[in-house]
């Protein structure tokens, strides 16, 4: 047998070799001679030909396929269980209703899904407790609809409850099912103890402040009405007492709903103490002196560069010198022309050259006319405040395009206004000064952290939540 095979990577051309050779092709010919086919062999399969079954192992190499998130063949029922032409529909549905700026309410609950005529009943019998337009945008309403008494019908209302005010919630349910709906209030006890929040001024009043308690809001107040009493940055100083005052309202059910600032002081050794309270319908901070807060000088009227001056000048339509009595502000067409300080409208409309225009009378024998106004926003006699709108500008009377003239008369003769600085304190005094001075006092009794204290118990405090039904049919 040695001698029939040979390596055939040695002796190459030998007879041996040749010999090798030969055995190798023989034994080829030989096997493929004997060969019984080409066709691959295929083993029985172990699972069934289905082409679903073998998609299914497919998607067992990823995961969230594995569980069934693209068939649910995993969680699917047997072959016993057959499909229903429809699914039912839920008998109750629960969902939560927000009411937008500038929305209506009884159109909110319509588009909520609820049937028209239970919302016009919902919505009648809210009204009759608090105004509806003045429910608080943002107000979520809870709202639970039953079903559907026919396919295409609108679901009616089972339940409905809502925040209508911070101290009154309602809940709006049917007697009966299919019964008339009825309106249950439910008060919340509340507590209007004024917040009081003093502490040690340290290197920021305004840290000091926030990390005393007082809201943001409160300390920004505060600090823009102590600003016209001292100089913040050289008067006060680390080691100086905050004194801050706040409207707050706390719920029996643990809301806070933080006010307006109502008293602002400052303590500091050495130095004269700042006293302010708010007084009043337009909410002015007084000193407890009975002086008010001080407005230093005025405001522009136009916000605008100045043009002309005060003074000669040659009038650029009529064409010769003549007096120019106030000062040219120019500004686009529309642009809004506000009072310099607080007056009084003497008069409103047309006035000659100056076209639309408006005259205001201060005091201290002060007075100011705005003059070419596109549009007048007040009317004579009425009473403006510093920086309110009064009209427009434009371009009537004689005036050669948009812009501002502005005028101001002391004692009835022009003067400069550039040249006026003017300073207004309102003063209280009589009957009006000793009512001030004593909510004064009664209000710097408040105990610092009041409001954070526990609700005063009512004088009989019943065994449950007070209600009050009203029904509608």
């Amino acid at each position: 047998m040695s001698q029939l095979t040979h390596d055939l990577g040695s002796d190459i051309g030998s007879r041996r070799w040749f010999r090798g050779l030969a055995t190798f092709f023989g034994m080829t010919a030989g096997a493929l001679a004997f060969w019984p086919g080409f066709a691959p062999l295929e083993a029985a399969p172990l699972m069934p030909s289905d082409a679903d079954v073998r998609g299914e192992y497919r998607r067992q190499a990823i995961a969230p396929l594995a569980l069934g998130a693209d068939t649910g063949r995993r969680i699917g029922p047997g072959t016993l269980v057959r499909p229903l032409a429809s699914a039912p529909e839920r008998p109750r549905l629960e969902m939560v209703a927000t009411l937008g700026r500038g929305d209506g309410f009884e159109t909110m609950l319509r588009r909520a899904g609820m049937d028209p005529a239970d919302a016009r009943q919902v919505t009648a019998l809210v009204g009759g407790t608090v105004a509806v337009g003045e429910i608080e945008p943002g107000t979520r309403v809870d709202l639970v609809l039953g079903r559907r008494p026919a396919v295409s019908a609108p679901r009616p209302l089972d339940t409905l409850s809502l925040r209508a005010r911070f101290d009154l919630e309602l809940a709006v349910t049917r007697a009966t099912p299919g019964g008339p709906l009825v309106l249950e209030r439910k008060p919340i006890r509340v507590d209007d103890t004024p917040l009081r929040v003093r502490g040690i001024v340290g290197e920021s009043l305004y840290r000091s402040a926030r990390a005393a308690g007082a809201p943001a809001s409160a300390v920004q107040a505060y600090l823009k009405a102590l600003t016209d009493q001292i100089d913040l940055e050289r008067e006060l100083r680390p080691g100086d007492t905050f004194d801050i005052i706040l409207s707050h309202r706390r719920a029996a059910t643990g809301e806070r709903l933080p006010g307006q600032l109502l008293y602002a002081g400052v303590e500091r050794d050495g130095q004269r103490k700042v006293q302010l309270m708010r007084w009043g319908r337009e909410g002015r901070f007084f000193e407890a002196s009975g002086i008010g807060e001080q407005k230093d000088g005025l405001i522009a009227p136009v916000a605008g560069p100045v043009g002309s001056r005060f003074g000669m000048r040659r009038h650029p339509i009529l064409g010769y010198r003549r007096m120019h009595a106030g000062l040219d502000y120019r500004a686009r067409h529309g642009t809004p022309i506000v009072a310099v300080t607080d007056g009084q409208v003497t008069g409103a409309g047309r006035m000659g050259g100056c076209g639309y225009a408006v005259r205001l009378r201060h005091g201290g024998a002060l007075d100011t006319r705005y003059c070419h106004m596109s549009r007048i926003a007040v009317d004579a006699g009425q009473n403006v405040r510093r920086g309110q709108v009064i009209g427009y500008v434009g371009s009537t009377g004689l005036s050669t395009g948009p812009h501002l003239h502005y005028e101001m008369y002391r004692g009835g003769r022009a003067v400069d206004p550039a040249s006026v600085r003017y300073v207004t304190r309102a003063m209280l005094s009589g009957e009006q000064l000793a009512r001030f001075r004593a909510t004064l006092a009664r209000i710097r009794e408040v105990e610092a952290g009041a409001a954070f204290g526990s609700l005063p118990k009512p004088a009989a405090a019943p065994s449950g939540p007070r209600r009050e039904i009203d029904r509608l049919d």
